[in-house]
């Protein structure tokens, strides 16, 4: 798995891996899964496995090392709603990097749903579940919300910043070029500096966090 490294490098530290051999095994058992489904489906254009390990693993795994920092405490019950997941990415990796997120996985296309579930069911993922239709549908909202590579991307951006709970964040995994609109279209959301992925010349890691509903 040295192909991930260098997106996990900020929380590693002399001798000690940023990855459990737990991780590294969930990982591997996703990894086969994926190839072996998207023979016979269209999960992924990605189909090399270096390939699909750095654009898919490595990206997911970065947002999930800033989301979710290995030298800080984190909430045992953080919620986290991904939004138009396809095979997965971000929302599976960050369930795995952090086991104590109760993940869901917002996926409209059903074939692609039940693939979801069944790397949720081989992975032994708990508090893991898909909602199988569209995020307008669903009902729920989190304290971390992520948004990738998804068509529409200024109407799932809208909709995707309403599944976010007051002073909840929103995680974006976006082109550079993508970046001033994201900032024009949620207003109510105060943005970091957006974070250049590497290995990437225009792909970029956008937190922001939602503004907090002031007692009336």
């Amino acid at each position: 798995m040295a192909l991930v490294e260098p997106f996990l490098r900020a929380d590693s530290s002399p001798g000690k891996p940023a990855l459990t051999e737990t991780q590294l095994q969930q990982i591997s058992a996703y990894l086969d899964l994926l190839l072996h489904w998207n023979a016979r489906m269209n999960l992924s254009a990605v189909r090399d496995a270096e390939a699909i390990l750095t654009r898919h693993f490595g990206e997911s795994l970065f947002a999930a090392r800033h989301l979710f920092p290995l030298n800080q405490d984190r909430p045992p019950q953080s919620r986290l709603i991904d939004v138009g997941s396809g095979a997965g990415f971000p929302g599976l990796p960050i369930k795995i990097w952090s086991s104590a997120v109760r993940l869901t996985l917002i996926e409209s296309n059903q074939k692609k749903a039940t693939f979801l579930r069944e790397v949720i069911r081989r992975l032994g993922l708990k508090d893991g579940a898909v909602f199988a239709g569209r995020a307008e549908s669903f009902s729920g909202q989190a304290e971390v919300v992520t948004l990738r590579a998804v068509e529409r991307f200024e109407t799932a951006l809208k909709v995707a910043s309403r599944l976010v709970l007051p002073a909840g964040r929103i995680a974006l995994l976006i082109g550079a070029a993508q970046v001033e609109r994201a900032r024009e279209l949620v207003r109510d959301v105060k943005w970091q500096p957006a974070t250049p992925i590497p290995q990437s010349f225009s792909r970029v890691l956008m937190i922001g966090q939602k503004d907090p509903v002031t007692a009336s």
